[in-house]
């Protein structure tokens, strides 16, 4: 069956991941949904970022395909990948305990989006058609954030504990995020699916580990050298090449993101402790 883009989408696209896994990427900061189809129903893993992108999906599933969606599993509880539950009325939502922590967590929350979930859980596993999914509580990004471990098809769904090559620093602690990356790293899939962009090769998690580790270094050695007035503009103008893994190239969206790290960096003091600590010990 052919799947009808909306028109002037660019970032817009499905792909296959599996006979019956489809990942879906609206163009609203390019959010994934990942779809497992079991005969005619559906679990969706996250349900993008926009009402437009939430409709195209509906209308892609349940319009050209003649699925119904059944269950919508948040990675975590953020506007930007929950949209879609509200679309879905029959559908049971499923999300971390801590969800309404990572909601009021955000910069800024839409409340229309926001559906309680039908079940809250800390880990829990459960049969959809010939898979297996493991729904397992992994705070990095956010303190609901959970991976979406699906052995049977040798991926695993990370919400936004990557973006890409990098990670996003806003609102979070850099030491759970690189804990969260480890954790993922040890369940030895080969494909990631992100919260944003799409699906990556395995390395991909390595690369964000490499990223958070040098903006820390950089960002840590700026500290104990200037001055906060000094240290602002130098943080500032910190160049994602200094930061990216060897032989990757960045994407737009890579780049972008990595711009929003230095302003949430500075805004919100992030690596502050890190840079007191590493003085703490250089005195003693």
């Amino acid at each position: 069956m052919m799947h009808i883009l909306p028109p002037g989408k660019s970032a817009v696209r499905i792909q296959e991941l599996a006979q019956d896994v489809l990942m879906f990427v609206g163009d609203q900061v390019e959010s994934v949904a990942t779809a497992f189809v079991n005969g005619d129903q559906v679990l969706l893993v996250d349900a993008l970022g926009s009402e437009e992108d939430a409709a195209w999906l509906r209308e892609v599933l349940q319009g050209q395909m003649g699925k119904r969606v059944r269950l919508v599993a948040a990675t975590h509880f953020m506007s930007d990948h929950i949209c879609g539950m509200t679309l879905f009325p029959e559908a049971l939502t499923l999300a971390h305990r801590h969800h309404r922590h990572a909601f009021l967590s955000q910069n800024r929350p839409v409340a229309s989006f926001y559906r309680d979930p039908d079940i809250v859980f800390d880990n829990f596993a459960m049969r959809w058609g010939r898979h297996q999914l493991r729904f397992l509580y992994n705070p990095g990004k956010t303190m609901d954030h959970m991976s979406v471990d699906v052995p049977t098809a040798d991926l695993v769904c990370v919400g936004d504990n990557i973006v890409g090559n990098i990670v996003y620093l806003s609102r979070s602690d850099p030491a759970l995020q690189r804990a969260a990356i480890g954790r993922i790293q040890q369940f030895g899939r080969s494909r990631v699916v992100g919260g944003h962009i799409g699906v990556f090769d395995a390395p991909v998690l390595g690369n964000a580990l490499h990223y958070l580790r040098r903006m820390e270094e950089i960002v840590v050695d700026i500290r104990l050298r200037a001055t906060p007035a000094e240290a602002t503009p130098l943080i500032a103008t910190i160049r994602l090449e200094e930061c990216i893994a060897s032989g990757v190239v960045p994407t737009a969206f890579e780049r972008e993101w990595h711009g929003h790290n230095l302003t949430s960096i500075v805004a919100q003091s992030i690596f502050s402790l890190d840079a007191v600590l590493a003085a703490r010990e250089q005195a003693a």
